[in-house]
């Protein structure tokens, strides 16, 4: 049984593998007689057609009514459903191989095998939220130009932390450390001015004390970077785990609020202020079931959605009884299943209230926050903090892409880029349907074929 999953996963990450793959030539093809949820939270299109050409969707409708162009390859996609890529607005990249994290682990090599993973798992925009290295820029350049396969890259350069502080070296592993660490206002918008002449996609900041354990960035700092970023035409993503420091950014003008509020539960006051400023909330709620989920669920090991993204490492880490008791005594373990409880609380209290929700998990920052599988256990997540399948699958594609301001995908609507995946069944109805991949495409090209082994007869 284990081969045979290990054989699929193989098999999912195999057509993606040169790096040199071109944008395929001017083609057109008709996905027809499935299922469309198109991104935008409505009802699914049932017996659909889509008609894709050049990398482009040109027209979505009924089948019946759609008139097959000369020439153009027809996929049948009855019994599945067809969704845009997932979006991930805060993930990272080259920071993780196995179950190592540190600098040692951003090589071209790396990063390129994360990002097709990333694909395999329908993931095809992918937001390195920080953390990043001089190869970024040459990666992320390649990514837009669809040079190599996998997911499309955006970033926001090294971020900004704080010295001696966060995001910790211990934790990172990030030698030589290549944060902007300002220790005064003017160093702050020095580092804006840095971050704006690489042409980073946002800016990062990190506004937390780790539980007490570091200090944290001063209001005079994460002032001067909001403030500089606006005047060079960027937004500021901020990475906060308390409700005090979520409302103190949020009054100081940050666009993202990059984690969700786990210490306590939001009140009127922080809802109304997201809700008036027009700013974005990532609940990343995979980021503290990671910490303890593989050692609460052993048979997780054997999960046939796991097996392309699980290195022969993190299997032997999580079948390891004493490193899945170690776990579970930390002390850590006991908090994050509390925080998880309270993010996914004030998720649901603060997507009820209006507030603009956004899609990340915080993949690739740790080894447990496996690119590609962490978004799908989010989707999961957040269905169980309330939210339909639809609402969540709405706010992975058709929100995450606003949240980016990029109009030209996160949703199957003619005009915009053709990336979407195909599922076998309805994830509008069932969020474990948007498990059972059985193609990828980015720009109208197939990047990744059937995720797992399919059921045996």
């Amino acid at each position: 049984m284990r081969s045979r999953y290990l054989t699929a996963a193989l098999l999912a990450l195999a057509l993606p593998l040169s790096a040199s793959a071109a944008p395929a030539a001017s083609r057109t093809v008709v996905f027809q007689g499935g299922t469309v949820l198109d991104g935008s939270g409505g009802q699914p299109l049932e017996e659909a057609a889509v008609v894709v050409r050049d990398g482009k969707i040109v027209s979505v409708g009924l089948a019946i009514n759609t008139k097959v162009p000369k020439g153009a390859e027809v996929i049948d996609f009855k019994g599945q459903t067809l969704l845009p890529g997932l979006i991930s607005d805060h993930s990272h990249v080259g920071q993780t191989s196995g179950t190592t994290t540190g600098s040692q682990n951003y090589t071209r090599e790396n990063v390129e095998k994360q990002l097709r993973q990333f694909a395999a798992y329908g993931v095809t925009t992918v937001t390195a939220l920080g953390m990043n290295r001089p190869l970024f820029n040459e990666l992320r350049k390649e990514a837009h130009a669809d040079t190599f396969t996998g997911a499309d890259l955006f970033g926001a350069g090294q971020g900004i932390g704080v010295p001696e502080g966060g995001p910790p070296q211990a934790m990172t592993n990030s030698a030589p450390d290549q944060l902007f660490r300002p220790t005064t206002a003017e160093e702050a918008r020095a580092a804006v001015r840095t971050l704006a002449k690489n042409r980073v996609d946002l800016v990062k900041v990190w506004v937390d004390t780790f539980l007490g354990k570091l200090p944290k960035m001063k209001p005079d700092i994460y002032k001067a970077v909001i403030d500089e970023s606006h005047k060079q035409g960027l937004r500021v993503a901020a990475h906060i785990h308390d409700l005090e420091d979520a409302k103190a950014v949020v009054d100081a003008g940050v666009d993202i609020i990059a984690h969700g509020v786990r210490d306590q539960p939001v009140d009127a006051a922080f809802i109304q202020a997201m809700k008036k400023r027009g700013v974005w909330y990532v609940p990343t709620l995979e980021l503290d079931e990671a910490t303890v989920v593989y050692a609460d669920q052993p048979l997780l090991v054997d999960d046939p959605v796991l097996q392309p993204a699980l290195s022969p490492e993190l299997r032997a880490q999580f079948n390891d009884s004493a490193w899945r008791k170690k776990t579970l005594e930390d002390p850590k373990a006991q908090e994050a299943r509390r925080a998880l409880s309270t993010n996914q609380a004030n998720l649901k209290a603060l997507y009820d209230a209006g507030v603009k929700v956004g899609f990340g998990t915080d993949s690739g920052a740790t080894p447990l926050r496996i690119p590609g599988y962490a978004e799908h256990r989010e989707l999961k997540l957040m269905v169980g903090a309330g939210l339909t399948p639809g609402q969540a699958l709405a706010i992975a594609t058709g929100n995450a892409a606003d949240l980016l301001k990029l109009k030209d995908r996160g949703r199957i609507k003619p005009g915009l880029r053709a990336d979407f995946f195909l599922v076998e069944g309805d994830p509008s109805a069932s969020i474990i349907a948007a498990d059972r991949i059985t193609g990828v495409w980015r720009q109208g090209r197939k990047v990744a074929g059937r995720l797992t082994a399919p059921p045996a007869p």
